[in-house]
């Protein structure tokens, strides 16, 4: 293999590994949000599925796969890259679904059907939503697979960013960072003294990549309401029926302000999303379902991604945090991004000076 065909076959070994094993989906399937959000969008929807031929993209353990055969589906391809597509055989032969469910192990990209369907789910999302960039595949499938006028489920998907105050946690990464440093300098100064070497050449490096790691990372937290500030601020929407793949590659720079209602310090920022099971204006689901990750919904495995400020803002009542957030594939790994914030302090109408803009670039691992 060469250029273009390796880095390929080295992504699908880095992004598909996990997903080819049971504890992985485990943890998935035991996300009863999640769970209660596919299901009650399929079987309280059943009406649209009987009859209909259905695609699965990467079924996983294919619960999706069952849930549309028990609706009423002429016939489910599921489609699975990993072993997981074995797994996945069983359960839908155990659970009398073989007739209408066939299990295919391959990529999308490589897929082959004998026509279009009607309806094509998946559970493509990640964290802060397009981490891993599966919606990729998604949008492939849909534009050589969905028939017109055919589904999406979901339908369409919303990315959030808002402030969060938890200055405990964001001190606690600090003085995870400050104590990595304070090891550096005791393995400096053992080099030199038992084997005569000078570390110093390489102690920036280090610096950069601890700092990296403890303070320009974002971390997964199950945030609570009361650690969010404000309201969270719409920073894309994808339509899931007419988003293309240049639309799907990331955030173009956008602008935010969110307005806080009570004195506090600003430790950070936290993405989340919502994924909606509504349809198209022409033909809408007779239920709707929302299925959400934001902090005062409850525990999901997306859970919130959290981006701490080396400074924190002291932003009084009434004031804001106004600034602009990008997000851009990573040029080693393009199922990661990395997330840059241009932000700053914008005061009430007692104290209206604005701070500095300050500017960081955060990797979401």
């Amino acid at each position: 293999m060469k250029g273009g065909e390796e880095e390929k076959a080295a992504d699908f070994a880095n992004y598909f590994c996990s997903y080819a094993s049971l504890y992985h989906q485990k943890q998935m399937l035991t996300d009863h949000r999640r769970m209660q959000a596919y299901h009650g969008a399929i079987m309280q929807n059943r009406g649209l599925f009987a009859g209909k031929r259905v695609l699965d993209v990467g079924t996983g353990s294919g619960i999706l796969a069952l849930w549309c055969a028990k609706a009423g589906a002429a016939k489910v391809f599921a489609v699975e890259y990993t072993d997981m597509a074995k797994h996945a055989r069983k359960l839908i032969e155990a659970n009398g679904a073989s007739d209408i469910v066939e299990v295919i192990q391959s990529s999308v990209e490589a897929l082959q059907l004998d026509g279009p369907v009607d309806i094509i789910i998946s559970e493509w999302m990640g964290y802060f939503l397009l981490r891993e960039s599966m919606l990729d595949s998604v949008v492939r499938a849909r534009d050589r697979w969905l028939a017109p006028g055919g589904l999406m489920f979901p339908s369409h998907a919303t990315m959030y960013w808002g402030l969060v105050s938890d200055e405990e946690d964001r001190l606690a990464k600090a003085a995870e960072y400050l104590q990595s440093t304070q090891e550096w300098h005791r393995f400096k100064r053992e080099m030199r003294q038992y084997y005569d070497c000078d570390m110093n050449v390489l102690e920036g490096v280090y610096e950069e990549e601890q700092k990296g790691y403890y303070i320009l990372s974002s971390f997964w937290a199950e945030l609570q309401p009361d650690q969010c500030v404000g309201q969270g601020a719409m920073i894309k929407h994808f339509d899931m029926h007419t988003c293309t793949l240049e639309d799907v590659q990331g955030v173009e720079e956008t602008p935010f302000r969110i307005n806080v209602e009570h004195d506090c310090r600003v430790s950070g920022f936290a993405g989340w999303f919502t994924a909606d099971f509504r349809g198209t204006e022409a033909n809408p689901l007779p239920v709707p379902v929302l299925l959400s990750t934001a902090p005062d919904n409850g525990y999901t495995h997306w859970g919130q991604q959290v981006f701490y400020l080396e400074v924190p803002h002291w932003v009084p009542r009434g004031g804001a945090v106004e600034g602009t957030l990008a997000l851009t594939r990573q040029k080693e790994n393009i199922r990661l991004y990395d997330v840059g914030v241009k932000h700053r302090r914008h005061g009430n109408s007692q104290e209206p000076n604005l701070g500095p803009m300050q500017e960081a670039t955060y990797t979401m691992p």
